[in-house]
């Protein structure tokens, strides 16, 4: 009797230390909730130079940030986006993948006149989506808020760094 009890005690213990290793291998691998940084201003101008919208937003001008982008990002507020300065100025193209959130991706040329908007870019998706010109610039903001703000090729924009 005493060794099918110790025998019980020991399969517990080893049946306990398996369920908790599972659980923290789980948790080891749930990615950080990566935070929003406001790090510039962003007004939208259209061809009279009446401001349209100004927008909080994230700079991305080096080359880890301009690969990650927006990538692994659950959500974003409509008054915050992620603006993308390039030093090489040339057709882009961008894609979705490890990216939850449908976007809006606005291409821009050096004079920061957008040159083509391309609209409700699906999450995960990895074809490439270009600019019809070379872009210095790319901003991203969440898919339907171009049209609800009437961007459109021509306007400009204007930024500012914190």
């Amino acid at each position: 009797m005493v060794k099918s009890i110790y025998s019980i005690l020991i399969l517990f213990i080893a049946f306990s230390t398996l369920l908790s290793c599972k659980k923290e291998a789980k948790h080891g691998v749930t990615p950080p909730k990566i935070e929003f940084k406001h790090e510039g201003n962003l007004q939208i101008i259209d061809s009279i130079g009446a401001i349209k919208k100004e927008i909080l937003i994230e700079i991305a001008d080096n080359d880890f940030e301009q690969q990650t982008g927006l990538m692994y990002r659950k959500q974003m507020d409509i008054d915050k986006g992620m603006l993308f300065i390039f030093e090489e100025i040339k057709v882009r193209s961008f894609y979705m993948k490890n990216t939850y959130i449908p976007l809006d991706i606005i291409y821009i040329d050096t004079d920061n006149t957008i040159i083509n908007i391309v609209k409700n870019a699906e999450p995960l998706n990895e074809a490439s989506l270009f600019s019809d010109a070379p872009a210095k610039y790319v901003l991203e903001i969440n898919a339907g808020l171009s049209d609800e703000w009437d961007l459109k090729a021509g306007d400009k924009i204007s930024y500012s760094k914190l």
